[in-house]
Parts: C-alpha cells; structure tokens; sequence
C-alpha cells in the first residue's frame, strides 16, 4: 500500500500528464473497488452521491464525523489516491475550514474540493472573493502543516448559478477567481457547469492552474476537452443517477411482478 505522501505525489502528476486526468467519481467503498477495479488511476467523491448514499441531500446536510469516517472507509478500501469533495469546509469561518481541513488529512484523503458558494440554507450565490480567497489560504495553511502540498481543487460555483446563455457575461469574473485562487494557495481550478469550448479554452489560457471541468451530458469529447487545455475531468453525480436510475428499473420490475 502507498504512503498518504507517496499517494499525494501520483496525484499531482495526474493533473501534468499528457491527457487530462478523468475521475469517475464514487460514492463508497464498494463504488471505490468498482472504479479502482475498472483501471482507474485515482479517485475522487461526489458531494451529491456520497449524500444520497448515505440517506442524505447534498449541500454539507451529512454530519461532518460521518463525512470523515465515510472517507476513511473509502481511503482504505483501494490503493489509489482518494480526494474528497468537502462541499464549502463544514465551517462558516476560515478558521473552522483549517481545523476541519485538518481532520480531512487524518482520512487518508490526498486533495478536496473547496467550493465558494453557500451550503443549502446558510447564504445565497457565491462568497465575495475576499472571503473565498480567505477560506483558501487557510485551508492551504492547515494541509501542509500535516501533509505538504495537500491537493486543493478551489472550485467557483458561479457558472452553476448562472444561466447557459450568461456564463460569457460571467467568464472575467471566474477568470479572476481563477487567479485569486491560484495566489491564495490553490492547487487546480474547478469550473462546474461551464461547457461552452470556448469559454473554457478561454479560462484555460487565462487560469495559472490545471483546469477541473464536469463532464455532464452536453460536455464536449475528453479529445476536445484536452484540446482547449482542460486538465482534469471529473463525472460529478452522474454516475451515481445512473446507478439509481438501474436499480429503479430493478424495483419497477419487482413490483410490478409482485
């Protein structure tokens, strides 16, 4: 079994490869052997699919001892890197986000994403960048000071928010969280929601990191993604819909025979 270093290192070198890194992204230790099994270089968890596995919605509603703990479960049952999407840090101050960040490292876990919208029920749209920027730095702060170069995926939630036909009036923002992000201590740039080639190519050219698109239904190929300087793709909650939607069709059928 590779070291919690060892793991962080093949992790970080995914993200430089020649193709962009592509993570199916799992929901518990079964899904984790599943993926790992299949030919998977590394691992990451969807907040939506870890939630709804677990009984819960999405948007920090699981308890954050049952998040970790699910965490280190899954960081066991495989050899590769796990990262952990850690929604907004469970915490409402960049503080609470180090001293949580903190515990993330005691999983196990290599990286995380760090969202800068609200959670559910806390705020509305995204966090000014100051405070976004803040949570980061501090995060950073905390994850080395246990495990040098701790994977940060500062993800903006703003193209989520907006509207298909409004993210081109957005994209100077996001570019500039981009940067604000990679100052604050951030080790990629996650940008879900935004599926227009051109507008990611366009925060690809401008963003100093790697950049983290979603692949949903409408995405472009993984070869025009790669093409426009995307740098790691992940699934988000689309695998775990489809396995629902198949054990749905294993209930129907069920029912209806009975």
């Amino acid at each position: 079994m590779p070291t919690q270093t060892e793991k962080l290192a093949q992790f970080a070198s995914l993200h430089g490869g020649a193709q962009p890194l592509v993570l199916v992204n799992i929901w518990d230790a079964g899904s984790a052997r599943t993926v790992a099994a299949a030919g998977a270089r590394a691992l990451a968890t969807g907040s939506a699919s870890v939630g709804g596995a677990l009984g819960f919605a999405d948007g920090e509603a699981v308890p954050l001892d049952l998040v970790l703990d699910h965490a280190a479960r899954i960081v066991a049952a495989v050899d590769l890197p796990v990262s952990l999407d850690f929604e907004a840090g469970y915490a409402a101050s960049a503080d609470g986000v180090a001293a949580n960040i903190r515990r993330v490292v005691g999983t196990g876990a290599v990286g995380i994403n760090l969202e800068d919208g609200y959670p559910a029920g806390d705020g509305e749209g995204v966090r000014a960048i100051g405070d976004a920027t803040a949570r980061i730095e501090a995060a950073r702060a905390a994850a080395d000071s246990l495990l040098p170069g701790f994977w940060i995926n500062a993800r903006t939630d703003i193209c989520l928010r907006a509207k298909a036909e409004d993210h081109a009036a957005h994209i100077n923002d996001v570019i500039a969280r981009g940067k604000a992000y990679a100052e604050a201590g951030a080790s990629s740039f996650f940008v879900p929601g935004l599926r227009d080639m051109a507008l990611i190519a366009k925060v690809c050219a401008a963003c100093p990191l790697p950049v983290n698109v979603m692949a949903g239904p409408e995405a472009g190929g993984f070869g025009a993604l790669a093409e426009a300087g995307v740098r790691r793709i992940s699934y988000g909650p689309f695998p775990w819909r489809a396995a629902m939607a198949t054990l749905t069709s294993f209930a129907e059928r069920a029912a209806k025979a009975g």
